[in-house]
């Protein structure tokens, strides 16, 4: 599996901490990685700095109007649909943001599950049957981004799931830090110390819920193995 094929890259941009957030675990929970930025300077930053799939736009982010960035996007011919998430619920804005180029608009409060449904039209995400993978009686679920261990859910971020499903796709071979790095997402600001840390957290999380079939191994001055015990 080629992770940095699959993960696509959403940027919210919300100045409502709550509604950001609401966003980040939906987007997670389908497969996204998201950045939130609560300013127009911050998503001109980040657009700039990341390869974005998906922008999900309020218009009003206290002084600044979030059509000033529609409008970058617009002005650069940029392919990266835009969803409107606002409270402007006035025909006037909703063509505005229409003719402008954005995607779709959505009027504050919406469903989750529409706006997952609206995102899914707009970025052509195939529907797919879950990719299986069994492996010392651990079940993960690639697509659902679910891994269970007797039947039981093991609560992972996204970086320690990416990392697990990676070391047991190349079980009993060595992998370095650096292609666990690139394999994770090479445009992300990881280092060999974050790779680490990842690893030490996911031990303990494996341990605390008795995942006794399957080690990590340090490899002095390389990477880790994972292997059945």
């Amino acid at each position: 599996m080629n992770y940095q094929e699959q993960i696509m890259k959403a940027l919210i941009v919300e100045d409502d901490p709550g509604i950001a957030r609401t966003l980040q675990v939906n987007l997670e929970l389908e497969g996204f990685e998201s950045f939130w930025v609560s300013s127009l300077s911050q998503a001109f930053e980040k657009e700039s700095q990341h390869k974005i799939d998906l922008v999900l736009l309020d218009l009003g982010l206290g002084t600044e109007s979030g059509f000033k960035f529609l409008e970058h996007m617009v002005a650069k011919e940029s392919r990266v649909p835009v969803i409107i998430l606002s409270a402007q619920t006035d025909e006037e804005s909703v063509v505005k943001g229409l003719e402008m180029g954005a995607k779709d608009y959505l009027r504050k409060p919406f469903g989750t599950k529409e706006l997952i449904a609206r995102i899914k039209s707009v970025t052509k995400i195939p529907q797919k049957h879950d990719e299986k993978i069994n492996y010392a009686g651990l079940c993960i679920l690639t697509n659902k981004r679910s891994i269970q261990y007797n039947e039981r859910h093991i609560n992972l971020n996204r970086r320690e799931f990416d990392i697990l499903n990676f070391l047991i796709e190349n079980a009993d071979n060595i992998v370095s830090r650096e292609t666990l790095v690139q394999a994770i997402d090479k445009d992300a600001e990881i280092f060999d110390r974050t790779i680490d840390s990842h690893i030490s957290h996911l031990r303990k999380k494996l341990k605390k819920e008795q995942v006794d079939s399957i080690k990590i191994s340090s490899v002095y001055g390389v990477g880790y193995r994972l292997e059945k015990r």
